[in-house]
């Protein structure tokens, strides 16, 4: 098995989706960037790392009807999908390491990211996850990344991260995409800790 599958299976085995560090009961920055870059409700979104996350139920009840979640843990999906009940046939569910996943070409109007990017310590992981973004996301659709900021935590549920400010973030995804805004936000997670998050929202050129 892959190392970071069995990782990642390990923390969602031993914490339930709201105990982990990283939840919130819903991305409302995340849900602002998306509404605004893609109204229309036909949009295609694709919830990197969604795992157990939020943000596919609150898109669902939003209107949305082309929704992906692309997770490396089969177990967070499974959660996920027991949770949803009868909505999660309404997703397509992907599992997959981002950094090797085949997606499909200009599949998506929105690539949202929120916290993988951050564990992605290695150049090349980088390299590729950008790669793999810049096939998939059409001209001149919209790439979400939420990462931690400079003053966030150096490592999460057991592996060392990545921080960045917006010029960092920006350096990474190079030329394909072009930086339209971005913002700080102060997260408290389940245990009362604060983390800094920087969200950057980028357009495929």
């Amino acid at each position: 098995m892959n190392r970071q599958r069995q990782h990642w299976d390990e923390v969602y085995t031993a914490k339930s989706p709201t105990e982990v560090s990283w939840y919130q009961p819903h991305l409302e920055l995340s849900l602002a960037f998306i509404e605004r870059v893609a109204p229309s409700r036909s949009a295609a979104v694709v919830d990197i790392g969604g795992g157990t996350s939020t943000l596919a139920d609150d898109l669902i009840l939003r209107g949305y009807t082309d929704i992906s979640v692309l997770d490396i843990s089969q177990l967070a999906i499974q959660e996920k999908k027991r949770g949803l009940g009868l909505p999660a046939e309404q997703i397509k569910w992907l599992v997959g390491d981002v950094c090797e996943f085949e997606i499909a070409a200009s599949r998506y109007d929105v690539w949202h990211d929120r916290a993988v990017f951050h564990f992605l310590t290695l150049p090349g992981q980088r390299a590729s996850y950008v790669t793999k973004a810049a096939v998939s996301v059409k001209k001149k659709g919209h790439l979400i990344v939420s990462t931690f900021g400079p003053e966030g935590p150096m490592r999460c549920s057991g592996l060392e991260t990545a921080r960045y400010d917006t010029a960092a973030l920006e350096a990474e995804f190079g030329s394909s995409f072009r930086l339209a805004d971005s913002q700080m936000e102060w997260h408290t997670t389940p245990s009362a800790k604060e983390q800094q998050f920087l969200y950057c929202l980028f357009q495929r050129v």
